[in-house]
């Protein structure tokens, strides 16, 4: 990142955070989040994506690479607009569990409400909302009208809905533009569009006042039942019928015997470079208008991209295929300049991964649990770090530092306590995070669970998995004064935040 000085931040998904209404959301404990962010000497609040949760609720399979999720809509804001009352949201079941958020109750209930909120704002000739629907028009449309048809087909998937439709024909579409329902519903996602970012930008104004800056994430493909495969099937590598002719995903290796069939659609990078990468510069500019540093998520796929062809059902037999490279970045950084971006790259590096990373000069990631492996000398270990990376314990595909230090191989465990130089790992959690705050690396991140120190009960998200992902939130009134207290002296100690005076203490 542009600024070299030593920082620090917390990773905390928005959806972690506690609130009365089943999920974390822009609400008043997001604001108290940031001070305790401030209180606790940090830079960095790291949020992950913000899009609609789709394919086992996962924010990484988007209905949209544009759009805002819902569920992150302060519902408070909308009771003191007198949009909702507050008996409406109080005799709604959100789930008993207040550490887990219920995916199905928020599904079958947020949007009833969100509705009834439209229906009472007389939103329609509001010059704000006006302005958000003109600005965004170039994806809102499409987002739009795709999910007020979904909500005609029941939530199916667009490959099951009328070919007409599905195929995006244009007869078929100004037919549909003219139902009275289809009009209510696109103008009610719209309306829930504009709360969303007016909230969040909101929200970030607060953060970027308070000296605390915004990580976000970019993934790098779209989910195939979204608005931008539906509505640009041009930048995909899809057949006539509008079907993807190869999809995206990982191959076999250590950790899996099949590899990983993550389904996105390819691009057309051909078509992208063609047009001056349009649609990237579009997705990239709206990228740093939400967040202040962007995290591109698998990097390496500009480099090289895993083919499996369409239909497999593992990913055993694809291949690798040649991505834009530095084409992208180039045209990118003419016209949109520098930006502060963070490469994940992580897994196996060719040289040619390695090469473009070192070209476009953004930092990597290193991983301390990737790090302990019986003493083989690898790039996650902090004696091998540069200046330039962004040091993490854990991220949110990892289990917590106590989860994973309790399934470690023995020799494992015992060459970690060897390197931290630690004989009791009852403070396991603090002492990765010591070594990430005490190494080289400009930046570190520290997921919230490991300041909590809690176990892989508390983990976000297992890859390859579906159901109990994605739902964890923090018990109330957890992050206090003693916690952000002992995470600014620790911060303070490795030249991570500025140290006060003894009468500020």
């Amino acid at each position: 990142m542009k600024d070299s000085k030593r920082k620090s931040g917390i990773l905390l998904p928005v959806t972690s955070l506690p609130s009365k209404h089943g999920i974390g959301c822009f609400s008043k404990e997001a604001y108290a989040f940031v001070d305790f962010l401030k209180e606790a000497g940090q830079s960095y609040w790291q949020v992950l994506p913000l899009g609609p949760t789709g394919y086992g609720d996962s924010p990484y399979q988007s209905f949209s690479t544009f759009a805002g999720n819902p569920y992150l809509i302060d519902l408070e804001e909308l009771i003191a607009k007198g949009w909702l009352s507050a008996k409406d949201c109080a005799k709604i079941d959100w789930g008993k569990d207040k550490e887990k958020t219920d995916y199905e109750k928020i599904y079958n209930n947020r949007f009833s409400l969100l509705r009834k909120a439209y229906k009472k704002s007389g939103i329609e000739n509001d010059k704000e909302y006006k302005k958000f629907v003109k600005t965004n028009s170039f994806w809102l449309d499409d987002y739009a009208l795709f999910m007020a048809i979904k909500e005609k087909y029941k939530g199916k998937s667009y490959s099951l809905w009328d070919e007409d439709l599905r195929l995006h024909k244009k007869k078929a579409l100004d037919k549909i533009k003219k139902d009275p329902v289809i009009k209510s519903e696109a103008a009610a996602f719209s309306f829930i569009q504009f709360l969303f970012f007016e909230q969040w930008h909101k929200l970030k104004k607060y953060a970027n006042e308070n000296g605390i800056e915004i990580i976000g994430d970019l993934p790098i493909y779209v989910a195939f039942d979204s608005a931008d495969s539906w509505s640009h099937p041009e930048l995909f590598q899809f057949d006539a019928k509008g079907f993807p002719t190869a999809v995206a995903g990982c191959p076999p290796d250590y950790f899996s015997a099949t590899g990983q069939l993550w389904g996105n659609p390819l691009y057309k990078w051909e078509y992208h470079s063609e047009t001056g990468f349009d649609w990237w510069i579009k997705r990239l500019e709206f990228s740093f208008d939400l967040y202040d540093v962007v995290r591109i998520d698998h990097f390496r796929g500009f480099e090289a991209y895993y083919s499996i062809p369409y239909g497999n059902p593992t990913a055993e037999f694809g291949h690798w295929e040649k991505g834009p490279g530095y084409e992208l970045f180039k045209v990118m950084k003419q016209k949109l300049g520098e930006k502060n971006i963070i490469a994940e790259d992580l897994g196996f590096l060719t040289a040619g991964v390695k090469k473009l990373v070192k070209r476009c000069a953004y930092p990597g990631m290193k991983i301390l649990e990737f790090a302990f492996d019986s003493a083989e000398d690898n790039d996650y270990l902090p004696h091998n770090y540069d200046k330039n990376c962004v040091v993490y314990t854990g991220t949110h595909d990892n289990d917590t530092v106590i989860g994973w230090f309790k399934t470690l191989r023995k020799k494992d465990r015992d060459f970690a306590k060897e390197y931290l130089g630690i004989k009791n790992t009852k403070n396991i959690a603090y002492e990765l995070i010591r070594a990430a705050l005490s190494s080289v690396a400009d930046t570190a991140i520290i997921p919230m669970q490991d300041y909590l120190e809690l176990g892989s009960e508390a983990r976000i998200n297992t890859p390859s998995t579906l159901g109990g992902n994605w739902d964890w939130r923090m018990k109330e009134n957890c992050f206090d004064e003693k916690l952000a207290a002992r995470i600014r002296r620790m911060c303070e100690l490795y030249g991570r935040c500025e140290v006060r005076s003894t009468e500020d203490k």
